[in-house]
């Protein structure tokens, strides 16, 4: 398994890190757009629907992230898409969890799927006019979300459970704990720090997403902060839920190792376009 993951990560690496830095955008926005789709097919598939509108489920998503670029909308989106974004993560999210592993499998399974592939739509293009920011910009909002995931693991691992007697939410993942959502908030703004430093020593081009929050203040940048480590949280369990719903311990095994294409990117799904809010309204 080890030596899967490590294969697996290689290759992906080698993939997204050329893609990332290349002097056109193009490279990376059809890697992504492919990754992406391929979250659409596990989408399909965690919610019962067929192989065949699995698949066009990937089509339909890379459909919809085509036709954002050709209107425009990676370099000027409409803020209000991503309040709506910001809206149905925070809302629905928190509905998911409240109501727990059983009450999702009662929506009727359209609204299911659809819902799915809109907010899969809304990441990407969220992914995508970070980048066009700058890979500095991308890049900070990528690494507030790992070094939350990182922190949150540690803290859980060495306090989950002696601080809060009370699980996050064992009837959908039972390791989580208080302690580690308090250590990913933790992380993120030791992160945030460190990088903003190296944004006013190294003056790049383009600011980072921490240089822009704390920009308008600490009332505005740790709220801010606390937020995108909590909803990287909540993208997590939304996934962990979705599966136990399916019955699936990996969303698919397109990454060897690593489980399928959500399994990796669950966090970035609601952060990615709650970044892009926060930067288009604050």
């Amino acid at each position: 398994m080890l030596k899967q993951r490590i294969i697996t990560a290689v290759v992906l690496l080698a993939l997204l890190l050329p893609a990332l830095f290349a002097t056109q955008t193009w490279p990376f926005m059809v890697l992504t757009v492919v990754m992406i789709a391929a979250g659409a097919w596990e989408w399909g598939r965690l919610n019962g629907v067929g192989p065949v509108q699995a698949w066009l489920g990937a089509i339909l998503c890379a459909a919809a992230c085509a036709l954002s670029t050709w209107a425009g909308w990676l370099q000027s989106t409409p803020p209000q898409l991503w309040l709506v974004a910001g809206a149905m993560w925070v809302l629905l999210g928190a509905w998911m969890i409240q109501r727990g592993v059983s009450a999702w499998a009662l929506w009727p399974r359209p609204v299911r799927w659809w819902t799915g592939l809109f907010l899969l739509a809304l990441a990407w293009l969220a992914l995508a006019q970070a980048h066009q920011r700058g890979v500095n910009f991308l890049l900070s909002v990528l690494v507030l979300v790992w070094a939350a995931d990182v922190f949150a693991y540690f803290f859980g691992r060495a306090l989950g459970g002696r601080v809060f007697a009370v699980k996050l939410a064992p009837a959908i993942s039972p390791g989580k704990s208080w302690e580690g959502v308090f250590g990913g908030m933790l992380g993120g703004f030791l992160v945030s720090w460190i990088w903003m430093a190296f944004d006013r020593s190294q003056n790049p081009i383009t600011p980072s997403f921490y240089t822009l929050l704390w920009a308008r203040g600490a009332a505005v940048a740790v709220p801010a902060l606390l937020f995108m480590s909590a909803m990287s949280v909540v993208g997590d369990l939304v996934e962990s839920l979705v599966k136990r719903s399916a019955g699936m311990k990996d969303s698919s095994g397109l990454l060897p190792g690593h489980g399928g294409v959500l399994d990796r990117v669950d966090a970035l799904l609601p952060t990615l376009p709650l970044a892009m809010m926060l930067v288009a309204w604050i």
